[in-house]
């Protein structure tokens, strides 16, 4: 059996729906007793924990095979990232304790970034849950192709989408949640001793201009990328947050200035950009 968490996502339930397609036992570790439920239905045990409650993790995470790591979203993190240091001991505290054969955990592309930014949480991640005495896997995917749900209103609309990626003709590396989640629970099948690091991008590297063209494809009309200028890049996410705007905006300028980047060779994926656009086009609105 496997404990999976963050299975309620796109990724932790692409994680789950392999493992379970392949036969293999699941534990979904949720927060919340209805979104068990649902995975309980589809044949999983479900264990009930919130990611800062250690001894809950710590009885999720026993008499298992293997566990699947996946921190809760943070896009407004307080100065010094306290949230996630709250949670990575917890989970530290919980994985020391129940000693599962082998942890997977999703971090970043970038994660061994030495300026700071929004993805520097998942590089405190890796650094703590790493001094623990485990066979660990530390998944670095890269942009989540999923990003582009917030441009399907202006394509349809206007037909112009704001970028903060740019230029608009650099290529970046992404992924489909599909080939993570895919991915995930291939290594958690694996059998490893000490810790690695595994990239993920996928099929080709995709520019602002090639996502406009494939809606523009898809849509049956033109769809153009419009580039938001970088000195109003305050004021918009102020707008949209009271939250300090700097570490979302420094991870934007890790992509753009190129140091975001892997530290490596990455394994590629399968999913087309064109295939996660349709089921996009598909999906509610947000």
């Amino acid at each position: 059996m496997y404990a999976i968490t963050g299975i309620s996502g796109q990724v932790g339930g692409a994680t789950a729906r392999t493992l379970l397609a392949a036969g293999h036992a699941v534990r979904a570790v949720v927060r919340d007793a209805a979104k068990g439920e649902f995975w309980a239905k589809q044949g999983c045990e479900t264990a009930l924990a919130e990611m800062n409650d250690a001894a809950a993790l710590q009885a999720a995470f026993s008499g298992i095979e293997g566990v699947f790591i996946l921190l809760p979203p943070s896009f407004a993190p307080s100065p010094g990232f306290p949230e996630v240091r709250r949670i990575v001991d917890a989970l530290s505290q919980a994985l020391a304790a129940a000693r599962p054969p082998k942890v997977v955990c999703l971090s970043t592309i970038g994660a061994q970034a030495s300026q700071t930014n929004l993805l520097t949480q998942l590089q405190i991640m890796e650094t703590e849950l790493g001094k623990l005495d485990l066979p660990l896997t530390f998944l670095r995917p890269a942009w989540f192709m999923e990003n582009a749900l917030w441009d399907v209103a202006p394509a349809r609309s206007s037909g112009v989408i704001p970028s903060f990626l740019q230029p608009l003709d650099k290529p970046v590396p992404m992924i489909a949640t599909a080939d993570v989640g895919r991915v995930a629970a291939e290594l958690l099948l694996e059998q490893w001793q000490g810790q690695r690091i595994v990239e993920l991008e996928g099929p080709e590297r995709v520019t602002p201009n090639q996502i406009a063209a494939t809606f523009a494809e898809l849509l049956k009309h033109p769809v153009r990328m419009e580039a938001v200028p970088r000195d109003s890049w305050r004021d918009i996410f102020s707008a949209q947050s009271p939250a300090d705007p700097e570490p979302r905006m420094q991870m934007l300028d890790g992509f753009n200035q190129g140091w975001i980047e892997f530290s490596g060779p990455a394994r590629k994926g399968k999913v087309a950009l064109a295939t996660v656009l349709q089921h996009l086009l598909g999906a509610p609105a947000i």
